[in-house]
């Protein structure tokens, strides 16, 4: 048998020794095309290759491409368990050229890889080419030597691919494998061909077209391939089995389910055992990509992929996290083509816990909250979409379980109207997002991209440099003129200012030009435009002028050391916590930096210090930090650590800062594009003041450099000398001296209290209104009035009477120094079945101006406003025995 992983590197690897260049697979998180939520196949990350944006050192390319199509245009999601072949997770297998061979040599590879390597049956294979492309045609049957009844015509639905309305586009050729007649189905084109007999194993695209705004066609002058195969697919074929969850792959995944939930692999839970090894694959992926699950974007996408497979697991009798406990058998069975996942793998065991435990959370309250909306429907009656979708949207608890936990009592649930809940909800989403703030302005940015190109940066060498006026606007609009006292943005075609962008700020500073002067309060970027914010503070700014532009210096200055700083922090971070830790998002002011990072449980005080310490020992080598401009690959290849879903060009800013390591540029290195410092000492002094928790899964560290962490440190040991000097102490004997002082006020504080108590009770002093012992209704009755204690004594007060009593009814009132009283009534444990101290309460608090009070037979407490009432309280009590 063909395993999965021989299949993948024999496809490359005959790709390879046909010249083409073998590129590893690129992120699940597209780069290079903020269109796609996920790489859904394996052209992606050549797109711009394709377009002559980019130009590559090779002129064809080999690879296997991880893809994933659960979220937005492309979603395979809900149909994973109910078909043979549908995956949130896939590889393909793919061969590109750029220019290189075009359709003969494609058709060549594509045949002699499938019948003479792998050694397919001819006989077993059949094609399709687009309805007008004889030459397609005639090229199968030259190359395969296969006749026309093998050689399908079909339309531009099925043949012929665009990237989008317009752009590179042409017809292609498909390649389907015959399963075998004891499969229902047909041949493609044919009345029975969504059957499942003709599987389609490989598409064949030939791009020799550029599709025009206005629908005509003109011929590229490269004409260009791109063929994806899908790597389960093959697999099946190769393997002798029709269905892509019996390869050798699936069935160590579904055994390894099957196992942790006890599931029987051939009962009525097959399907939700195929659901879960689908699954785990794309949730294992993503995280170790460093998406997390979270309610938007990648990461809301990331946990319904989740939580449907732990659906699944509870279905299959699981009630406690299992679905962790596979993650290992995926990284044995992966691991060696994709290390990611081997580097990742506690991560993301621990990621698939943590929400597994908030799921079976949800489960609860979502069954609960369902049982509560439905009590009183019954058999044959409908839940309203509404309810569905709240369900859903509020307490993450899927459509399909709503289904299934209503099945059992024959009710069921209004699709449509839960659909249009759904589609109202994405339509305000949508509005907000295209519609509010800065994004209102968006098409103004992009109008003037396009027309003026992108401002070039000079702020890395200079913070000093002329430029000319090229736009101005006010209110969203262009103007030609910014008057003395006006405010809006101006935009040169050269800056120093850093525009804000990858969590560093922008720069403020000064525009200066003939009689004309403007305070810049800020700096945006927008599709490369740089925009300054400005305040005319003098004369006029005008569109075609020059100007001098100066940045602040002090705040650029801080601005870098705390940016330089975010780096240090990240490599230190990574090797205190593991090397899991990915950089989640970060802030760079003048005043701090924060840094938020994939970690799953706060930082000890104990790993916080050892970071701190790791950082300040680069800062104090004073290296010179260097930055110098790579391919992508490179880059990559030199250790430096870029951020998922960046998108970078032909060339990056690397910054390395520290002394070289193996990789030869530095102890820290990372794609940045941000401002640093010249050498690591000008950071001066790195402080972690701060740590928490920023969503699941996510920490934060917040920290300052330089004369922010020096006045920090100097204001607390000034603190402490100062508390040093009141104590008559060295500073070093500071927290002793404390922690013997509070103990020392607690002791005295206890002392007084019992003082107080005792005075009270004494019958004599400020501190009690003396009280004989009386007998009312042959019981024994003491009233106290008393001063100068705490409310929260009067219980103790009534306890000790009550001891001293053996028997009877004790009532105490405190009056209060703001005017107010606090009643305590306590009953011996012999008459309680008498008198209720909570019955007898309210009367005291009735008396002096209250209402209530509470407490157990034996006890209770309430007050009043009044505390002059003391005496009245007392009586009513008196009364009442």
């Amino acid at each position: 048998m063909t395993s999965v992983n021989d299949l993948r590197s024999s496809f490359v690897d005959y790709f390879a020794r046909n010249g083409h260049h073998a590129v590893a697979s690129s992120p699940l998180v597209p780069r290079n095309d903020p269109t796609l939520m996920f790489t859904n196949s394996g052209m992606v990350q050549f797109k711009n290759t394709f377009t002559g944006v980019e130009k590559r050192p090779y002129s064809r390319a080999t690879t296997a491409q991880k893809c994933v199509r659960a979220g937005g245009k492309h979603n395979d999601l809900d149909n994973v368990g109910f078909t043979a072949r549908h995956h949130t997770f896939f590889e393909m297998l793919g061969n590109f050229s750029f220019g290189d061979y075009f359709k003969d040599h494609a058709i060549e590879l594509a045949w002699n890889l499938l019948t003479k390597d792998w050694g397919l049956p001819r006989e077993k294979l059949m094609v399709t080419v687009y309805q007008d492309d004889d030459e397609a045609m005639e090229l199968w049957k030259k190359i395969a030597g296969i006749g026309e009844d093998r050689i399908v015509r079909l339309g531009a639905k099925s043949n012929f691919w665009q990237m989008g309305d317009t752009g590179p586009c042409g017809p292609c050729s498909e390649i389907f494998y015959d399963h075998g007649d004891h499969i229902w189905g047909g041949p493609p084109g044919s009345p029975e061909e969504d059957g499942d007999r003709w599987i389609e194993i490989w598409n064949l695209v030939f791009m020799q077209y550029e599709q025009q705004g206005d629908g005509s066609r003109t011929g590229l002058p490269r004409p260009s391939i791109d063929t994806g195969m899908g790597l389960e697919r093959i697999a099946a074929v190769m393997q002798g089995v029709h269905d892509n969850y019996d390869i050798d792959l699936f069935k160590a995944l579904i055994g390894a389910a099957a196992q942790a939930t006890g599931a029987d692999i051939n009962g009525e839970g097959n399907r939700s055992l195929r659901v879960i090894a689908d699954h785990l694959r794309s949730m294992s992926f993503l995280i170790a990509e460093g998406v997390l699950p979270s309610n938007e974007g990648r990461g809301y996408v990331l946990r319904r992929i989740m939580r449907r497979a732990m659906r699944h697991a509870t279905l299959l009798g699981a009630n406690e996290p299992v679905i962790h406990k596979l993650v290992p058998t995926l990284v044995r069975e992966m691991g060696q083509a994709y290390p990611e996942l081997s580097r990742g793998e506690a991560l993301i065991s621990e990621t698939v816990l943590l929400e597994e435990g908030r799921f079976l959370k949800t489960l609860g309250r979502g069954l609960q909250l369902l049982a509560d909306e439905t009590r009183d429907m019954g058999e044959g009656t409908v839940l309203d979409g509404a309810s569905a979708f709240k369900l859903y949207d509020t307490y993450g608890f899927p459509l399909d379980l709503t289904q299934d936990a209503l099945r059992t009592r024959g009710i069921t649930v209004d699709q449509a109207g839960f659909d249009a809940a759904m589609a109202a909800q994405k339509a305000e989403a949508r509005k907000s997002w295209s519609g509010s703030g800065e994004a209102a302005t968006d098409t103004v940015w992009y109008g003037l991209a396009d027309k003026l190109g992108p401002t070039e940066f000079l702020g890395y060498e200079t913070e000093t440099a002329e430029g000319e006026i090229k736009a101005l606007l006010k209110d969203g609009a262009e103007v030609a003129a910014l008057a003395e006292g006006e405010e809006g943005f101006a935009v040169l075609n050269q800056t120093p200012f850093y525009g804000e962008s990858g969590g560093q700020v922008g720069d403020t500073g000064t525009l200066k030009g003939d009689a004309v002067a403007a305070s810049v309060t800020d700096t945006q970027k927008h599709h490369g435009v740089f925009a300054h914010k400005v305040k005319v503070t003098q004369g006029s700014l005008k569109v075609g002028q020059a100007v001098t532009l100066v940045v602040d210096h002090e705040r650029r200055s801080s601005i870098r050391a705390n940016h330089s700083a975010t780096h240090l922090l990240h490599e230190a971070l990574r090797l205190v916590l593991g090397d899991h830790v990915a950089q989640k998002g970060s802030m760079v002011s003048s005043e701090r930096l924060r840094f938020d990072f994939v970690h799953t449980k706060p930082m000890t005080e104990q790993e916080m210090a050892e970071v701190e310490d790791i950082a300040n020992a680069i800062v104090l080598q004073n290296t010179p930090v260097e930055t110098r401009l790579m391919g992508v690959e490179e880059a990559k290849e030199s250790g430096a650590r870029a951020l998922f879903g960046e998108k970078y060009g032909d060339e990056v800013r690397v910054v390395a800062m520290g002394e070289p390591t193996s990789n030869g540029l530095g102890w820290s290195v990372e794609l940045c594009g941000g401002t640093h410092v010249r050498r690591t000492g000008d950071i001066g002094l790195v402080s972690i003041v701060a740590e928490s928790a920023v969503g699941a899964g996510v920490r934060r560290i917040e920290a300052l450099t330089g004369k922010a962490a020096r006045h920090r440190g100097n204001t607390h040991v000034a603190i402490v000398d100062a508390a040093a000097g009141l104590l008559r102490s060295g500073s070093h004997e500071v927290l002793d001296r404390i922690t013997a002082l509070q103990d020392n006020i607690k002791k005295i504080e206890r002392e007084l209290t019992d003082a107080r108590k005792k005075l009270a009770l004494g019958g004599s002093g400020a501190g009690a209104a003396a009280s004989a012992d009386e007998t009312v209704n042959g019981v024994t009755y003491v009233g106290r009035t008393v001063e100068g204690i705490a409310a929260k004594d009067v219980k103790g007060l009534v306890d000790s009477e009550k001891k001293r009593i053996g028997s009877g009814v004790v009532t105490v009132v405190l009056k209060g120094d703001d005017g107010k009283g606090t009643v305590a009534i306590g009953v011996t444990d012999d008459l309680t079945a008498r008198y209720a101290a909570g019955n007898l309460i309210k009367l005291a608090t009735a008396a002096l101006g209250g209402q209530g009070g509470g407490g157990r037979p034996d006890m209770a407490q309430g007050g009043g406003p009044d505390g002059s009432k003391s005496a009245e309280a007392i009586a009513a009590v008196r009364g009442a025995l």
